[in-house]
């Protein structure tokens, strides 16, 4: 197929071009609002697809499809996750992208001369290159936003309990936001062994950055408590709001035993 042949030779002598004019009638199609460095980006991986496509109609192997295209498709979802947009910005693109595609190289077949075959043949090669890609692009952004939804997550149970010191031998925990079964994990896990190595002797612990708590959670909580006492370390409740109260009462804790403070700052009195 010396028409296959003339159409690669075509793509890569204008392939700085091809991909101006394609981003370029994306943006205008879609009536999108992009900066110009996503602009330069986009322009950037077009140059790469289209260089992929190039090489590829000459392949022998019709069904091949290259591996760096692959990795431009991942790279593509992972710059969308990093950015915190959506797996739908980047389809609802693919449909005028392609659209925009099959013009262009309509065109380019006419001007080159190519027969029905080479063309249908072109138009397939591309089109599978487009549904691989967006293939690909979809499955890495569900696994790269469940990776970063995982790691936020780990994050934000880290600091849903810092520990901070106050003095040589006085902390305060802090109990911050929605305390649930795997935060709870996290401070037997973490925080206990940590107060353990800092030979803290009074541990403050701070509920007026608590959300809500449940029964079982107020339990947990309890226990821990019960643990660090076990441990010789001295822990007094602080900023233990009414709601919150309630609560731990219902789960049957004797509330006589906890010192409680309103603050931090008297509960940090008491102990001074």
């Amino acid at each position: 197929m010396n028409g296959i042949y003339s159409f690669s030779q075509y793509i890569q002598k204008n392939i700085d071009a091809l991909p101006i004019d394609i981003v370029d009638n994306v943006i205008r199609r879609m009536d999108l609002i992009i900066s110009e460095a996503e602009r330069e980006q986009a322009i950037l991986m077009y140059n790469q697809l289209l260089s992929f496509f190039g090489d590829l109609l000459v392949n022998e192997d019709e069904e091949s499809v290259p591996e760096p295209l692959i990795e431009w498709s991942k790279k593509n979802a992972a710059m969308q996750v990093s950015a915190g947009g959506r797996i739908s910005e980047i389809v609802i693109r693919y449909s005028p992208t392609r659209e925009i595609f099959n013009e262009l190289f309509t065109d380019i077949s006419i001007d080159l001369d190519l027969t029905v075959k080479e063309s249908a043949f072109i138009f397939k090669r591309i089109n599978t290159l487009l549904d691989v890609s967006l293939n690909e692009t979809f499955f890495a952004f569900e696994r790269l936003s469940a990776q970063y939804q995982e790691e936020t997550k780990k994050e934000l149970t880290r600091l849903s309990a810092p520990i901070v010191p106050i003095k040589d031998d006085i902390v305060v925990l802090p109990l911050i936001g929605f305390i649930d079964e795997e935060r709870i994990k996290h401070i037997i896990d973490n925080v206990i062994p940590r107060l353990a190595n800092m030979n803290v002797g009074h541990v403050i612990s701070d509920f007026s950055g608590l959300v809500t708590i449940n029964v079982q959670v107020a339990e947990a909580i309890h226990q821990i408590g019960s643990t660090l006492r076990l441990m010789g370390i001295h822990v007094v409740a602080a900023g233990l709001r009414p709601d919150l109260a309630q609560t731990i009462i219902k789960s049957g804790i004797d509330m006589s035993t906890i010192e409680s403070f309103a603050t931090v700052k008297q509960a940090l009195k008491s102990i001074s």
